[in-house]
């Protein structure tokens, strides 16, 4: 990892760039393969499973009897761990829901607003070399506790052409039936335009690689709505001396061995702790299976010093970390200061993993810089709020005068005379 000290404000530009290709160079491949698979459907995704995963299928969908074989081959060891996890992403989902909100704003003027699921959506689970059936976990229960009626899953198939038992035993456990063997850019054009075989869906969740990435932004011009644009995992550690060097090295590998265009940064107000932070980054990525893996990422990534709290923190907020861990003495002052991130690790004993996997939050989060703007997976994503209201005898005549002088001054006769209309009946009554 490059160190930076004191960095002046001037380089920061340079600093907060992540490793990712440019959105406009990946745009005329996602075109292409929305068209094709608008157009060819089914036969479309097969091609193109063959052309980008190298795997020849005959049948998209998932039999039943593999879901059900699945849970016998994995060990009861792991079951039990997923369904630990489960039962805290359901404790600390279910704890978002939010009663009714009802206001009467004058006489005879109610307003309320309740929460309707969104009906059809979409989960997309990434494969490639480490597939993420925790993923499942986050997006799975979030959407049957909101009440979706029709939750469709997409991940891309293995070299046998199938989808790992950890999947398809967590999807189970989790009540999804409609499973496909179709991943990358063509399964969000699948769940976008629907085929022959998958349903179209109202809303995408899921991160993924760039190509996934640019696919859920390109499949909302076609009225699809994403959950944001999560692509390439990122994290961000903010240490001094009170921290272990051995966690805080070990932190930054978890996200680095996730793939080569991961990117992790530490930033720190002790200068000292770089140097014992490095020299445990080397001596465990010696060890790691994904050692080649991590390096890459380890290659884009940066240690960063800073000469007080004020200039750390801005740094910081500026960058917006998909993943934020805090291991310092002032811990009360960044966790109060932090404005923009996906999700926030505090102190030396919570790792970044323990989100990832089984502690109950939503490890599916904004990266890029979107922290600034969106939130990560929730129980609302799966909710959209629809307001009503209810206006009486007494409350129109309350409320009817100031509509109409209002809609008068914007000139819209029409929207004046259905109040004034109701205002003369009841004057005649």
């Amino acid at each position: 990892m490059e160190q930076f000290i004191q960095p002046a404000r001037e380089e920061w530009e340079s600093l907060l760039a992540r490793p990712t290709a440019s959105y406009t160079e990946l745009e005329p491949i996602v075109a292409k393969v929305f068209n094709e698979v608008r157009e060819r459907g089914d036969a479309a995704l097969k091609d193109y499973t063959t052309q980008f995963d190298k795997v020849v299928l005959t049948d998209l969908v998932v039999p039943k009897t593999d879901i059900d074989q699945a849970s016998d081959r994995l060990t009861s060891e792991l079951k039990q761990a997923i369904q630990l996890a489960k039962k805290n992403i359901e404790g600390f989902h279910r704890a978002q829901k939010t009663p009714k909100v009802s206001v009467e704003t004058q006489a005879g003027v109610e307003c309320w607003q309740e929460k309707r699921p969104i009906q059809k959506v979409g989960l997309y689970i990434p494969g490639g070399s480490a597939p993420l059936f925790s993923t499942i976990l986050m997006l799975a229960i979030p959407a049957q506790i909101a009440g979706c009626t029709e939750i469709v899953l997409c991940s891309p198939p293995n070299e046998s052409g199938s989808l790992p038992d950890e999947v398809l035993y967590t999807a189970s456990l989790c009540g999804v039936s409609k499973i496909y063997t179709v991943g990358g850019i063509q399964a969000i054009a699948a769940m976008t335009f629907g085929t022959e075989t998958i349903p179209n869906v109202y809303k995408i969740f899921g991160p993924g690689n760039q190509y996934v990435t640019v696919a859920k932004q390109w499949a909302t011009r076609y009225n699809v709505a994403i959950d944001m644009p999560a692509g390439p995992s990122e994290l961000l550690v903010v240490a001094d001396q009170s921290a272990q060097p051995a966690y805080v090295a070990a932190d930054l590998l978890s996200q680095a061995e996730h793939g080569p265009d991961s990117q992790v940064i530490l930033v720190t107000t002790s200068q000292d702790i770089l140097p014992k932070v490095a020299e445990e980054i080397a001596r465990q990525l010696a060890e790691l299976p994904r050692k080649e893996i991590a390096a890459k990422a380890i290659a884009n990534s940066k240690m960063i010093a800073f000469s007080s709290d004020e200039l750390a923190i801005d740094f910081i907020n500026q960058y917006g970390p998909e993943h934020y861990i805090i291991c310092m003495e002032k811990e009360a002052l960044y966790v109060e200061a932090i404005q923009n991130a996906g999700s926030v690790f505090v102190g030396n004993y919570t790792p970044e993993s323990a989100g990832d996997y089984a502690s109950g939050t939503n490890h599916t989060l904004p990266t890029n810089g979107y922290a600034k703007q969106y939130s990560g997976v929730n129980l609302d994503s799966y909710l959209k709020q629809m307001t009503f209201q209810k206006i009486s005898k007494e409350g129109i005549q309350g409320i009817g005068p100031a509509i109409e002088a209002m809609a008068t001054a914007e000139g819209l006769q029409a929207h004046k005379n259905a109040v004034t209309l109701r205002l003369n009946d009841l004057k005649n009554e």
